[in-house]
């Protein structure tokens, strides 16, 4: 396990042409919404231009390059076309846990489709295996800023599938082993109320950590 103020293990990958398409997909697409580029091959190349977007942008600006990257994607019609014909069924729910637990191993390291209590909006509780549980995320070990996890990864993935998608998200990562968990069918939480918001630097991986703030300095909700 790591800790907070620990030094991370990263682990190594072999990825396959098909986790190298992908990376190289993701990482030109950033390239054209950042207007620049990155020397750095492979899944470091995704990572350092992630540090490009985050360098002189609030959480909000870095969210807005993310939210474009992640729209361009998928095409409008085809956002439109889930969105209108498929409701946020557990049936659905399920699908999508599967399809991200099989599809996104390139990008957060190995996962498994798990069971979740989620909270519905009348109050009741519901279990189904719509979540997916991610053992150690890759995107995390490598970039060790807690800021790049919630502002480049979580708050944009929840809104995309949430807004764009029609079907809730709510990823919930673990800064002390870097576990994480995405629950399909979950409204995420308000900014004000996620505790992720006030989380402090990973100390001694990040190299822009402030070891005496509260919370890591590139974290901001909006007011």
């Amino acid at each position: 396990m790591s800790l907070p103020g620990a030094p991370i293990v990263k682990d190594e990958y072999d990825d396959n042409i098909l986790d190298r398409l992908f990376i190289w997909l993701f990482t030109h697409k950033m390239g054209q919404a950042l207007g620049a580029g990155t020397t750095v091959s492979g899944y470091g190349g995704f990572v350092d231009l992630s540090k490009q977007i985050m360098h002189g942008r609030n959480p909000q600006q870095q969210q807005v390059i993310v939210a474009k990257v992640l729209q361009s994607l998928v095409p409008a019609p085809v956002l439109w076309l889930i969105r209108t014909l498929f409701a946020p069924t557990r049936l659905v729910c399920v699908l999508n846990a599967w399809f991200a637990a099989k599809m996104f191993e390139w990008l957060v390291g190995p996962c498994t489709v798990a069971t979740a209590d989620l909270k519905l909006a009348d109050g009741t509780v519901r279990s189904q295996p719509s979540a997916v549980q991610i053992e150690k995320c890759r995107y995390l070990a490598e970039s060790g800023c807690v800021g790049m996890c919630v502002n480049m990864c979580k708050v944009p993935t929840q809104a995309f599938f949430t807004e764009k998608f029609g079907i809730p998200l709510t990823m919930t990562p673990n800064f002390a082993d870097l576990s994480c968990q995405m629950i399909f069918g979950q409204t995420p939480l308000a900014p004000a109320v996620d505790p992720d918001y006030t989380q402090p630097c990973l100390a001694l991986q990040c190299p822009t950590a402030k070891i005496t703030a509260i919370a890591c300095p590139q974290l901001a909700y909006p007011k």
